[in-house]
């Protein structure tokens, strides 16, 4: 759309005739303040996030090292415990 220097030296000149030099530097410097403060709040936010996840990262390691290990009893390969009353003694036929 605006590829042409000509037309962005054109759109320029016409801003600075239509607003003043003084307006024109009032607006980039609120802009530049800007981008300036959403840089600084991005940076908290994401000092905030790693301080929250290392918490959370504390918090899981000491649940998990307080938790008791849970005993389990042995698995066959078809994902039933070895021994227990219901583990067929045969495989069971496959359907047609």
């Amino acid at each position: 759309m605006f590829g042409n220097p000509m037309e962005i030296a054109l759109l320029a000149g016409a801003a600075v005739l239509l607003f003043g030099g003084n307006k024109i530097r009032d607006v980039a410097r609120g802009l530049g303040a800007a981008k300036k403060e959403f840089t600084l709040g991005q940076a908290e936010a994401d000092v905030a996030h790693e301080r929250a996840r290392a918490e959370a990262r504390a918090m899981a390691e000491a649940n998990a090292s307080t938790v008791s290990p849970t005993v389990t009893a042995p698995q066959a390969a078809n994902g039933m415990a070895v021994g227990s009353p219901t583990t067929p003694s045969e495989p069971a036929a496959p359907h047609n």
